[in-house]
């Protein structure tokens, strides 16, 4: 399964993805560590919050440099 930031994904997508347990995942989201939006009763997760989850150090601005980079590049 790809990762993508913009995606919104599943409890059970998210559990997949991280390898984690029910419990553990409620637990994050109990805890703050892990944000999701609960929606008609079911959590949704956005893709950049597992990536952030996967990665704190990641600049959240990365994808904005790279970009950059490239058209400079092509230039």
């Amino acid at each position: 399964m790809v990762l993508t930031e913009n995606e919104i994904y599943t409890p059970e997508e998210t559990r997949s993805l991280l390898k984690i347990s029910d419990s553990t995942f409620r637990r994050l989201i109990r805890k703050g560590i892990l944000r999701a939006a609960k929606i008609g009763g079911q959590y949704r997760i956005l893709g950049g919050e597992i990536l952030r989850l996967l990665n704190p150090e990641l600049p959240s601005n990365l994808k904005k440099v790279y970009r950059q980079t490239l058209e400079k590049l092509d230039d």
